[in-house]
């Protein structure tokens, strides 16, 4: 049998009562986002190389007339933060909001982290828990490698990763945009891959970023890195003399879960389409489906 003929089959996967099985073909994930785009679904070979490695990079996701625009606005928000109205004076301002929702990161938070049953075509299944402004020039960035071991970690850390055979859910998520390119070992993040299912202690070398227990990537400006924060990772110092860096660097989670402190203010918040709204509503499960009317 040809690979392109495979049969993929369904997941069996545990509804919250007694062990029934959830109905896959109740579930309404959002097939658009908050601009009405189409959403971008991962590719089967994404999926395998995500659960496989716990990371993923798409590149070229944002063409040059759209990185430009959210580079520009970045270096605006880090060195003329004035000349912004204050309540955009952050990384969900002007065009940088758009990315909260991108129709590759619905996609993928769709497959990865959204609560099914929290999910609908008015109502993401997933949050967005933090978003920063990664600026770094030559010689900016520290190596520190932390995280690993994510299938053993206790209920309530986030930084978790479970699978089953044909699904896999990531808890705590990365997501990075790289608005600058990227050359290889030039700064980029560092990561161990399988790391976010590792069961033994790691070795001495992981302290030497040179060690080859490390990989790192290269790509162009507009290009998304995802990786679950179960996974082993490091920054590093950024030694590219061609470009800075210009990165956006966001965390999303489920719906029932919050690691950073951080909240969007409620001026920036009021600017937002209802969909994207969702992204930032209160941490529970219970009956947080924005848009249901709830009895009993």
């Amino acid at each position: 049998m040809l690979a392109n003929e495979r049969t993929i089959t369904r997941p069996y996967i545990m509804d919250k009562s007694m062990g029934a099985a959830l109905d896959l073909d109740a579930v309404d994930l959002p097939r658009t986002n908050a601009d009405g785009l189409p959403v971008i679904e991962l590719t089967q070979e994404q999926k395998y190389l995500f659960d496989l490695r716990g990371w993923l990079l798409i590149p070229g996701v944002l063409n040059a007339d759209e990185a430009a625009e959210m580079r520009d606005f970045c270096l605006r928000l880090k060195f003329e933060p004035e000349s912004l109205p204050e309540h955009e004076r952050n990384t969900l301002g002007g065009p940088l909001q758009k990315l909260a929702d991108h129709p590759q990161v619905v996609g993928f938070m769709n497959e990865f982290v959204a609560y099914p049953g929290l999910s609908s075509q008015e109502c993401y299944g997933f949050r967005q828990e933090s978003c920063h402004l990664f600026y770094r020039a030559v010689g900016e960035g520290k190596f520190g490698p932390h995280n690993g071991s994510g299938m053993l970690r206790f209920p309530g850390d986030s930084h978790t990763y479970h699978c089953i055979p044909g699904k896999a859910n990531a808890g705590l998520t990365r997501v990075v945009w790289e608005l600058n390119p990227v050359r290889k070992g030039e700064g980029g993040t560092l990561l161990v891959s399988g790391t976010h299912k590792g069961v033994y202690q790691a070795p001495t070398s992981i302290n030497d970023p040179s060690s080859p227990v490390w990989e790192t990537y290269e790509c162009p400006a507009g290009s998304l890195l995802f990786f679950t924060e179960a996974l082993t990772h490091s920054a590093t110092p950024w030694t590219n003399t061609h470009n800075d860096r210009v990165a956006i660097f966001s965390c999303y989670n489920t719906v029932n879960s919050k690691w950073h402190n951080w909240n969007p203010s409620a001026e920036l918040l009021d600017t937002m389409p209802p969909k994207r709204q969702t992204l930032y509503r209160g941490v529970h499960a219970q009956d947080n489906l924005l848009g249901r009317t709830y009895h009993g």
